[in-house]
């Protein structure tokens, strides 16, 4: 699977992103996607995941401002982010798991795009 990563930029804080990752090439018919960040000097951080059955997971430390979805059709898992603050700054990946379960682990995704830079300033 091939993941492809766009939506990110630069804004002030209090503005808005909505990251798309396209997969492209065979998935299985249930597996699932996540998004992760990571900051520069630092881990990669889970953000949030989604699998095939609909059902989703989002860190406690974004819940009340991001928001995962997916469109089956487009094969396309997106990321809305609101109200963003300085210490969202990351880089921003997605990684794609054959296991359909709402993970947070990194080292179960077997795919991940390239990234795309989401940078919000004072």
């Amino acid at each position: 699977v091939q993941l492809a990563e766009s939506g990110g930029g630069s804004v002030a804080a209090g503005g808005s992103l909505t990251l798309s990752c396209v997969a492209s090439g065979y998935t299985y018919n249930n597996y699932g996607m996540a998004w992760f960040r990571q900051a520069p000097g630092k881990e990669r951080e889970w953000v949030s995941s989604w699998v095939t059955d609909g059902r989703t997971q989002v860190a406690d430390s974004v819940k009340a401002r991001f928001t995962i979805s997916h469109d089956n059709a487009k094969k396309t898992l997106y990321l809305q982010m609101n109200s963003l603050k300085p210490e969202d700054t990351a880089m921003y990946y997605c990684g794609y798991t054959a296991f359909p379960s709402l993970l947070m682990d990194a080292r179960y995704f077997e795919s991940w795009g390239q990234g795309t830079q989401v940078t919000v300033s004072l």
